[in-house]
């Protein structure tokens, strides 16, 4: 199907005063620790700011981590409003098969609202003890684990809760999470591309590894701002979004913060609540915030571990960009902005091109771990750098026998496309040491590689490390 763009207006039609927004964009990429990838703004039903740091691009899907949890809530939701899932009924009554291997008293009474709002009873996460216990079963290895409290009356972020959920909705619907979603929620609103990976029992994994746009986040948002109609056709149940937005347990202190963060504001069905509105978030930077009280959704992808400054910039800068009003007389401001949304790009290496007269022992050279292994992940075995006839360069990492190819031209970002989309931008510090970053388009992560010509080893470190430890070639929307 043909996707139609969301409507757009000028941010002063919509009362948002673009200076607001000007401020929120310098405070984000002033942020040493905050790398910003995607933003869409929605104000009254239209889209006021938009826009993608390049080398990233509004059409290429993004891994949501965390954020794919709302998503699977709304599956549940869905299921319940067929007649397919009971939220009072016990989680086991979906698993008669594992029925005599669950002992444990408080794993038998847990609930599917219980893991539909991480209230398992566990005080822990229990994911590594869930897949460890049962990979090919991981909702029996979760079962398995015995809940230190009863369920209901605690709060713990736990993966295997979530992924429980959606193993429940799987089952009784006979399709993949993507699958039943598709022509209840993803066509409906014009959302794309939706990729889930999945494990190894065909599950999609329903707690991380949706893949899809900014644009499609926000469309997400601003069917919950809307009570869950759409152009006028109610997609949600009546009284879900209340349901799955409202605090069903405590949070404060959960995560180790204070009243004062917005992960102390309680727990939904799959989305927080916040000291504003209510959101799903993912690792690293993924946002879908709706905000009732201003009829405002904020779409955002990006690559931080600081998670709470960036909400804080939001509320600092953004929340006071919306008023009451249309505002008159700022043709010019909204201009600029969108000239400024249009060329928005992320800084390139500040390394200089390749050294005068240095391509020849550049060129061909082969580099090894520095100290013989490379630590931690990628578990990288070599390195080699070749020059292009136009000038360019192509550093090559061989992981355990596979091989990527990251190619640069100049000290700019350069594309490539193909099986794992990547860009590189890589320049030199002197004529012994080069440093390539490679970002990896369809994540929130960059891997930063180091050469030395002098001893012929090299350096390799996430800027971001993946929650998972994938191989390279993992690193993408799982197409196929």
């Amino acid at each position: 199907m043909t996707q139609r763009a969301l409507p757009t207006a000028d941010p002063a039609t919509q009362g948002v005063d673009a200076s607001g927004v000007h401020a929120f964009l310098d405070a984000l990429e002033a942020d040493p620790d905050i790398e910003p990838h995607g933003l869409t703004i929605v104000r009254h039903g239209r889209v006021v700011a938009s826009g993608s740091w390049a080398p990233y691009t509004a059409a290429r899907p993004h891994l949501l981590y965390s954020l794919s949890k709302s998503f699977t809530s709304t599956a549940a939701g869905l299921a319940e409003a067929e007649g397919l899932i009971d939220f009072d009924a016990p989680v086991l009554s979906y698993f008669p098969e594992i029925d005599a291997d669950i002992t444990e008293p408080r794993s038998r009474s847990m609930l599917v609202r219980h893991v539909a709002s991480m209230a398992s009873g566990h005080d822990h996460e229990t994911v590594d003890e869930a897949f460890g216990a049962d990979p090919a079963e991981p909702v029996r290895g979760f079962l398995l684990q015995p809940p230190q409290h009863d369920p209901g009356t605690l709060f713990t972020y736990n993966q295997p809760c979530t992924y429980t959920l959606g193993a429940i909705v799987q089952r009784v619907t006979g399709q993949t999470l993507v699958e039943y979603l598709r022509s209840r929620l993803f066509d409906p609103l014009g959302i794309g591309e939706a990729l889930w990976s999945r494990d190894r029992a065909g599950r999609d994994i329903g707690f991380a590894g949706l893949h899809t746009t900014t644009d499609a986040i926000a469309r997400f948002g601003l069917l919950y701002l809307n009570d869950g109609v759409w152009q006028g056709e109610r997609l949600l149940p009546e009284g879900w979004v209340e349901r799955a937005t409202r605090a069903h347990i405590d949070t404060a202190g959960a995560m180790g913060g204070d009243d004062r963060s917005d992960w102390d504001q309680g727990y939904g069905y799959q989305f927080w609540r916040g000291r504003h509105g209510f959101r799903g978030d993912g690792a690293y930077g993924q946002y879908c915030l709706v905000l009732p009280e201003h009829d405002a959704v904020i779409a955002a992808t990006s690559a931080t571990a600081e998670m709470q400054r960036y909400l804080e910039l939001v509320w600092r800068h953004l929340l006071p960009a919306f008023g009451d009003a249309p505002l008159t007389g700022r043709d010019a401001e909204d201009a600029a902005l969108r000239e400024r949304l249009e060329h928005l790009a992320l800084p390139a290496t500040d390394g200089a091109p390749a050294p005068a007269g240095g391509t020849g022992e550049w060129s061909g050279a082969a580099f090894t771990p520095e100290g013989g292994l490379c630590a931690g992940q990628p578990k990288l075995t070599a390195a080699e750098l070749t020059a292009d006839d136009d000038g360019g360069w192509t550093l090559t990492l061989d992981e355990d026998g596979h091989r990527l190819a990251a190619r640069w031209t100049g000290t700019d970002w350069t594309v490539t496309e193909g099986r794992v989309p990547v860009a590189v931008t890589g320049g030199w510090d002197g004529p012994d040491a080069l440093t390539a970053d490679i970002a990896f388009l369809e994540t929130p992560h960059r891997l930063r590689v180091t050469c030395s010509l002098t001893d012929r080893t090299f350096r390799a470190h996430w800027l971001t490390t993946p929650l998972v430890p994938w191989p390279l070639r993992a690193l993408r929307a799982p197409r196929g």
